[in-house]
């Protein structure tokens, strides 16, 4: 278990970002609005961060089934659990990606210029037709 009040609160986000990219359960201890204390287990997916400048984790709270929001500096401890979970998957077009190494902004700007992309072309740059 890590107590927050022992590390930066970079140190935590940074934990917690990774345990949603690894999608990994977490256990909270948190203080709720009205001063009490509860344990969770939570599956996050996604950080924010709010027009009053406070951090949140949007998350699946594994207790009641729904999504809870959890501000950062209400977390007392926290756990990372080994295991993982799936996110539910919707439904989306297929999309074929063609991953490409590029070292310098020379050989991107080169690489782009190479595409034989009509319609991208159409689209974007030629605003005669």
């Amino acid at each position: 278990m890590k107590i927050t009040a022992r590390q930066t609160s970079t140190t935590t986000l940074t934990d917690l970002t990774r345990a949603a990219d690894r999608q990994q359960p977490v256990t909270i201890t948190y203080i709720k609005a009205d001063g009490t204390e509860t344990v969770r287990t939570i599956e996050i997916y996604d950080i924010r961060t709010t027009k009053a400048g406070d951090l949140i984790l949007k998350a699946m709270d594994r207790q009641s089934g729904e999504s809870r929001t959890f501000r950062l500096d209400r977390l007392i401890a926290y756990t990372v659990h080994r295991s993982t979970y799936t996110l539910p998957v919707k439904e989306h077009r297929t999309v074929t990606v063609e991953l490409v190494s590029v070292n310098t902004p020379d050989e991107l700007v080169c690489r782009e210029l190479a595409r034989e992309d009509r319609e991208y072309w159409t689209d974007f740059y030629d605003h005669a037709a």
